[in-house]
């Protein structure tokens, strides 16, 4: 059963690692844009930097990130791997959602301001304020990726 489980990662990671040039509506278009997890908005400011390592191995390094309620983050995501790899904020009921949605369609193309696609070798960057206080979940949907366990968890405390 363990043989099966790891070669359906391998199997699933392996497709995931080919071209993934898709896009999603994009509803930002420089304007402000709400979530429950947050809030855009092209005039902001980051209070802080944080730094997030994107690997090959599934996994984003760190995977837990502790913020306070308010604060601005820039996101700075470096991508180690020779896959590609994104950044995705949400809920797991979200998330769970575009997983499903990108699985059915992997060519859908990405262009909202809590996304961030990174090709292997290079960077990117993402601007977001935490308004809410609570639980909220990144995660790379490339598929097969995020079924391997490429997530993790922001913590928004007051």
């Amino acid at each position: 059963m363990l043989v099966a489980a790891l070669l359906s990662i391998s199997i699933s990671t392996s497709i995931a690692g080919g071209s993934h040039d898709h896009k999603h509506d994009n509803d930002a278009n420089g304007k402000r844009v709400e979530t429950v997890f947050g809030i855009y908005d092209p005039n902001m400011k980051p209070t802080r930097v944080v730094d997030v390592v994107m690997r090959d191995n599934m996994r984003f390094s760190p995977d837990l990130i502790k913020v306070k309620k308010g604060e601005v983050i820039k996101f700075r995501h470096a991508n180690h791997g020779s896959l590609m790899h994104e950044f995705i904020l949400g809920t797991p009921i979200s998330l769970d959602e575009h997983a499903k949605m990108m699985r059915e369609s992997p060519n859908m193309e990405h262009n909202k301001p809590y996304m961030a696609h990174v090709a292997p070798g290079e960077s990117a960057t993402l601007i977001w304020k935490f308004s809410e206080t609570g639980q909220f979940t990144f995660a790379c949907l490339v598929p097969g990726h995020y079924e391997a366990g490429m997530k993790g968890i922001v913590i928004v405390e007051s």
